[in-house]
């Protein structure tokens, strides 16, 4: 099964024009969409890039997943579909776990490297684990019955989005309000917490570049980050959405962490000098 998703070209003078090589590949949020990611993109447009809508999302709607193997799966399918050999992945939240897992466990075949936005590593353990799926099961059951405005007013105020003043929980909430409730719902329990695998162990033994990414008022993933010594670079004036917040200067931490790792760059791509 293949995703939607939409690709975009590097920029007519890039040096990668004429490339082959690796792409950047966007994974969204919940209640997000492959659109989510376009002004960081467009910034980054010297690299072609994809970004795709996952299952319950976007125009992929329609589509379902049964858990992260399934969705790791539909990833890789949808990359082969597009001729997309090489690539970086980057997800935000609910995709940067997707991402995650895929890194650690999914089929890898020409993954160049991880970039990952506020995105859980998971839980330690089978208690914690059950206890948030029956959390997200609750949430769950609203959006599948409740007016979606409702329900996403209430999302907003969770502790992760406390960076938010009232006007932008306003427009998240109209944003946010054109999904579709049940298919969300069922995302969220196909993708919750408690289905999710502890991926640290995975994760340090990965054999690619490897890059979390956090605003500097997240400081639920700043700690987190700090506690298991990822590989953080903070983005600052941004909480838990840096790349909504600030997309200018996201873009810039992920081109210099392009740039200073074993991606090609892009003085490669140019003729020598005379």
């Amino acid at each position: 099964m293949t995703l939607a998703c939409r690709k975009l070209d590097p920029h007519p003078q890039s040096p990668a024009r004429q490339h082959t090589g690796p792409w950047l590949v966007w994974l969204h949020g919940l209640l997000g969409s492959g659109q989510d990611w376009l002004p960081v993109a467009e910034l980054c447009g010297d690299y072609p890039s994809v970004l795709i809508d996952l299952p319950g999302h976007g125009n992929s709607v329609a589509l379902t997943a049964t858990g992260f193997e399934d969705i790791s799966r539909q990833i890789s399918e949808t990359l082969q579909a597009n001729g997309i050999r090489e690539y970086w992945l980057a997800g935000y939240s609910l995709g940067g776990r997707i991402a995650m897992y895929h890194a650690c466990y999914g089929h890898k075949v020409g993954l160049q490297g991880l970039l990952v936005e506020g995105g859980n590593l998971g839980l330690e353990s089978d208690e914690l684990r059950a206890a948030r799926f029956e959390q997200d099961c609750q949430w769950a059951q609203r959006f599948r019955h409740e007016p979606l405005p409702q329900v996403l007013a209430d999302w907003y105020q969770q502790d992760v989005f406390a960076d938010l003043d009232s006007q932008q929980r306003e427009q998240l909430v109209a944003v946010r309000a054109n999904n579709h409730g049940p298919a969300v719902a069922d995302m969220l329990e196909a993708t919750s917490l408690g289905h999710q695998p502890w991926l640290l162990p995975a994760l340090q033994c990965l054999s690619v570049p490897y890059s979390y990414l956090c605003g500097e008022r997240d400081h639920k993933f700043q700690q987190l980050a700090h506690q298991y010594k990822l590989p953080l670079r903070t983005l600052a004036r941004a909480g838990h959405n840096a790349h909504r917040a600030n997309p200018g200067a996201f873009a810039a931490l992920v081109l210099s962490f392009l740039s200073q790792s074993s991606f090609l760059p892009l003085s490669s791509f140019l003729p020598p000098s005379r």
